[in-house]
Formats: C-alpha cells, sequence, structure tokens
C-alpha cells in the first residue's frame, strides 16, 4: 500500500496516452481516511484534500429557498427563445397537458407544439414536423406538414432537386433570350 505523498507516473498505474506521462500522488481524505492517486494538476487547482463524496457532503453549497423562477424573475424573457439553428422553443410546465414532449430543459419546440394542438395529442419522438416553406421560425399550421422520419428525408431531397430543376430552367430560359436577341451571321455555302 503507498505512503501519504508518494508519487509515481500514470503508466505505472495503468493510464495510457498522454495521462501515462502525468504525475500522480497518493492522497488520503481526512474525512473517511480513504486513498487515492491524484494527478499532480489536481493538487494545484484543489482547495482541499476532501474526496469527491466527502467534500461534496461537507461543502455542499447552501440552498437559497427564496430563489424566484419563471416569470418573477427579473431576467425573465416570455418564456421563448430562438435556438442556433433557428427554431422557437417556448416553455411548458408540469400542469400542461403536452408537457411530456418537454426536453430536459422545461423547453419544446414551437412547431412540434402547434402540430400537436391542432392534431390534440402529444407527438411521438420519431414523428416529424416539416417546415414546409423551410423558414424554422414560421410555425403557422398551414406550413407544417407531419411526416416519418424516412418520409422527411425524401421530401427533403425532392424540394432540394425541386429548386435546382427551378434554378436551372431560369438559366437556360435567359440563355434562350440571348440567343434570340443576338444577330446571326449568313451561312455561305461553297466557300
Amino acid at each position: 500500500m503507498p505512503e501519504f505523498g508518494d508519487t509515481c507516473h500514470g503508466r505505472d498505474l495503468g493510464f495510457t496516452g498522454n495521462n501515462g506521462y502525468v504525475i500522480y500522488t497518493w492522497r488520503q481524505c481526512p474525512r473517511c481516511k480513504q486513498g487515492r492517486w491524484s494527478a499532480k494538476k489536481e493538487l494545484r487547482k484543489s482547495k482541499t484534500d476532501y474526496c469527491r463524496k466527502c467534500f461534496h457532503e461537507t461543502w455542499k453549497p447552501k440552498i437559497n429557498r427564496n430563489f424566484v423562477h419563471g416569470e418573477a424573475h427579473a431576467s425573465w424573457k416570455g418564456g421563448r427563445y430562438i435556438n442556433s439553428d433557428g427554431y422557437v422553443f417556448v416553455r411548458l410546465y408540469k400542469d400542461d397537458f403536452f408537457h411530456s414532449m418537454v426536453i430536459a430543459n422545461g423547453y419544446v419546440a414551437e412547431h412540434r407544439l402547434v402540430m400537436a394542438k391542432s392534431l390534440g395529442r402529444c407527438l411521438h419522438s420519431w414523428e416529424i414536423v416539416h417546415h414546409k416553406n423551410h423558414i424554422r421560425d414560421d410555425n403557422r399550421i398551414e406550413n407544417l406538414q407531419l411526416v416519418s422520419g424516412d418520409k422527411h428525408k425524401q421530401i427533403t431531397e425532392l424540394e432540394r432537386r425541386i429548386h435546382y430543376l427551378e434554378g436551372r430552367v431560369t438559366n437556360l430560359e435567359a440563355e434562350i433570350v440571348l440567343l434570340k436577341t443576338q444577330p446571326t451571321k449568313p451561312i455561305m455555302d461553297g466557300v
């Protein structure tokens, strides 16, 4: 059994990769007397010698019972936000019928909520709501379509192909107009 303060390399402890080059020191928790190997970098960062379990039991932060949530909070923005992909999310509370659709932070994508309300039921996780006009914050029911995963991919591919072909037709029509407006050279026979 190692003694308090003993050091060794990570490779001696069975660590591989970059952790094999780190120097580890044997430490002992003053509360539970359990020993463990700690990386030297942890020794510099750590403010206590307690193990994780004892640290959380001893230094648990005091819970502020007066903490304000939701609408009463000074930073409340109405329970809506737009994520980095451009989708709108809406806050739902536990007493809401559609609360089972929320993600971990208590919010649900607004387009899924609009579709669920129009159907009168919660959506399953495999059901996808497609924006017909591809504008992610346009959540009118006329713009939404409920599809399964494989159908959504087909719709997306077909719409992408249609968009490409419409652009191609426009370019060809412009080329035809240019060709019609250019003067033609007479063709000389037998020269």
